[in-house]
């Protein structure tokens, strides 16, 4: 290869680079300010459904965090990232513990702070490849910097997955306890929570054994964090 031919190459990869950072940086700044249409998540479901065939619908509706009711920002905090408050995107130390406890089990556990989750939800596709974990940690890097944690608590509520087509915590307190999300008790909260490690096997309006469990346990935790912090 060419001198020539390689130093294009290498202004074509700058270029593109380049590009990519600052449109993802506009972008963000953006969605700071701005209620984002869709995520990548749900664009990533419509898809799925068009090539299967399959009929998809989906609820979504933006609500600002003042009309989310205090328990469900706590149930999730409680069950997703006690940490939220204190860690800058990623949580070391659960990372740590995830990684000394896939050693010795075959069931894997997750680590992913609500930052984590927020980007992965909102800018990508699901999967587990290197080059995705890559760009999660990039896009977690920027919304911790370019948006404060309130904003990144409001938007993780309003995008994540609760159910099959349920987006956000508007469209799940209306789909399974017929009230708005800020009506919520913190029972309800608690179990909208416990379904988020598989919101597709675990349901909200027919709680399992296990849903129960957690949503015991998540009740118990949302007792030990400081509700005039979260705000």
């Amino acid at each position: 290869m060419s001198k020539r031919r390689m130093r294009r190459i290498i202004a074509g990869l700058l270029t593109i680079t380049v590009g990519f950072v600052t449109w993802s940086v506009v972008v963000t700044i953006l969605l700071r300010f701005l209620a984002p249409p869709a995520s990548a998540l749900m664009i990533e479901r419509r898809i799925d459904s068009w090539r299967s065939g399959q009929k998809h619908s989906s609820q979504y509706k933006w609500v600002d965090l003042d009309r989310i009711a205090m328990p469900i920002a706590s149930a999730v905090i409680a069950s997703e990232d006690q940490n939220f408050l204190h860690h800058h995107g990623f949580d070391w130390g659960a990372i740590q513990r995830a990684i000394d406890h896939d050693e010795n089990s075959k069931r894997l556990r997750g680590a992913s702070t609500l930052t984590q989750q927020t980007a992965k939800n909102l800018f990508l596709w699901p999967g587990r490849t290197w080059v995705r974990k890559a760009l999660e940690a990039y896009f977690t890097v920027l919304l911790e910097a370019c948006w404060d944690k309130r904003r990144i608590l409001e938007t993780y509520l309003n995008i994540v997955e609760f159910g099959d087509g349920v987006y956000g915590v508007e469209a799940a307190s209306q789909r399974y306890f017929h009230k708005a999300a800020d009506r919520l008790t913190p029972e309800d909260a608690a179990t909208l929570a416990a379904v988020l490690p598989n919101p597709h096997r675990l349901r909200a309006n027919a709680p399992s054994a296990y849903v129960r469990e957690r949503q015991h346990w998540i009740l118990q935790q949302m007792q030990q964090l400081d509700p005039v912090a979260l705000r």
